[in-house]
């Protein structure tokens, strides 16, 4: 079966969406924020950190990500399983997170032999493109908790942030469009949506 990948901006859904894919599937989940924030403490002159400069890290991190993909997707698409120890059936992964650059990921990728992501992964992109930043700023007020960086923000703040998160979602929208991704928006109703994605998913793989 292939491996996974789900992009996409912030708070659409991702690590949700990869968790059930993990219960359901039985996938291991690859979280992109928490190699950010390993690389980060690891490797302080990478500058690679999470909440930072999102285009930076996202430059940092794409020969890692290349790499990765390409060394721990065997040609057949069966995952880890060649690169593992004992008698493992299945050992495919979803990798999902938001500091991406396909355009500088590819050609890494390409000298594994994987000429095309969408013949070797299963692409699932997720954004908010229907939601304004009055949207967002309602959104973070409701839903944030402590463990959230925006949490703290001021209102004017909080508004700037919004207010990127509206053009990021139109910018994620068309790269992941140009690299094949199948996308969904989550800007409302997204525990259905999620089920949905799950659904076809099951579709692709059987």
């Amino acid at each position: 079966m292939k491996n996974i990948i789900i992009a996409g901006s912030s708070r659409v859904g991702k690590s949700t969406l990869a968790r059930k894919i993990n219960e359901e599937l039985n996938y291991f989940v690859i979280s992109i924020d928490k190699l950010v924030a390993i690389l980060g403490e690891a490797y302080p002159q990478l500058n690679i950190k999470l909440n930072w400069d999102r285009e930076k890290t996202t430059n940092n991190i794409a020969p890692f990500l290349g790499h990765f993909l390409g060394m721990f997707s065997s040609p057949d698409g069966s995952g880890l399983l060649s690169y593992s120890h004992g008698n493992i059936e299945e050992n495919n992964f979803v990798l999902e997170g938001g500091y991406v650059d396909f355009g500088k990921i590819l050609p890494i990728l390409k000298a594994y032999g994987k000429e095309s992501l969408k013949d070797h992964f299963l692409l699932i992109g997720l954004v908010q493109n229907r939601k304004t930043a009055d949207d967002f700023v309602r959104d973070f007020k409701k839903y944030d908790t402590k463990d959230d960086w925006t949490y703290s923000l001021d209102d004017n703040d909080l508004r700037e942030v919004s207010e990127d998160a509206v053009s990021f979602n139109k910018a994620m929208f068309e790269h992941l469009k140009k690299y094949g991704f199948t996308i969904y928006d989550t800007s409302t109703e997204r525990e259905q949506i999620l089920e949905k994605i799950i659904d076809d998913i099951k579709s692709n793989l059987l």
